[in-house]
C-alpha cells in the first residue's frame, strides 16, 4: 500500500472509529489493524493519534467553508436562508459521522476544538447572522430579531431533525425525498413563526 493509499486508509478507518468512540476511545493498534497499516504508519503519517484526529476533524469540518458561496450567491435574506437549509441537510447527507463530531466536539471538547472546530461552526453562524441583519436593515425581518439568537434557531433546528433521526423515526419520514418540504416547512416556521 502507497502512503498515499495508507494515509487515505487510516483516515477513513478512523473516521469511523472516532465517531463511534472518540478520540480516547480508540488505540493506535486498533487503528492500524483496521485500515491494514502498520502501527508506525499512524505515527509517520500523521505523527500520531491525535494527528489523525486533528486530521479527521479537518476534513469533517471542510464543508463548512461552503458558507462563504452561499454568502456569496447575491440572494435576497429569505433566498439565503433557504440556500443554508438546504445545504445543511445535504451537509448531513453527504457526512454521516458529521454530526458525531459536531456534538462530542461540542459537549467534550478535545485540545482540537479551538483551532478546527470553533472557528467553523463561528464563521456559519456569523454568516447566518450577517444575512439575517442584512434582513432587519432591508425590512424583510423584524427589527427586534437578535441575529445571533435567531442564527442559532434556524441551525438548531435543522440540526435537530439529524441528531434525532433515531428517535423520531416513528414520528416523521426522514428520506432524501422529504428534504425539499422540510426546507419549506422550516423556512415557513422560521420566517413565519407558528402563530396563524
Amino acid at each position: 500500500m502507497s502512503k498515499i493509499d495508507c494515509r487515505s486508509r487510516l483516515v477513513e478507518v478512523a473516521t469511523r472509529l472516532f465517531a463511534e468512540r472518540g478520540l480516547y476511545g480508540v488505540s493506535i493498534r486498533e487503528l492500524s489493524l483496521a485500515a491494514g497499516a502498520s502501527i508506525s504508519m499512524v505515527s509517520y503519517c500523521f505523527g500520531g493519534k491525535e494527528g489523525l484526529y486533528a486530521a479527521v476533524l479537518q476534513e469533517q469540518f471542510a464543508c463548512f467553508e461552503q458558507i462563504e458561496e452561499i454568502r456569496r450567491s447575491g440572494s435576497g435574506p429569505l433566498q439565503l436562508l433557504e440556500t443554508y437549509l438546504r445545504w445543511t441537510i445535504q451537509r448531513h447527507r453527504n457526512n454521516p459521522y458529521l454530526l458525531r463530531f459536531y456534538t462530542s466536539e461540542l459537549t467534550n471538547p478535545t485540545a482540537f476544538f479551538p483551532t478546527i472546530v470553533a472557528p467553523a461552526i463561528s464563521k456559519v453562524i456569523r454568516v447566518l447572522s450577517d444575512v439575517i441583519e442584512d434582513g432587519v436593515q432591508q425590512g424583510v425581518f423584524r427589527k427586534e430579531i437578535h441575529a445571533v439568537n435567531a442564527s442559532l434557531a434556524l441551525a438548531g433546528m435543522v440540526n435537530y431533525f439529524f441528531l434525532s433521526l433515531l428517535a423520531t423515526e416513528s414520528l416523521i419520514s426522514h428520506s432524501p425525498e422529504q428534504d425539499e418540504q422540510l426546507v419549506q416547512q422550516y423556512l415557513l416556521i422560521f420566517s413565519r413563526g407558528i402563530i396563524g
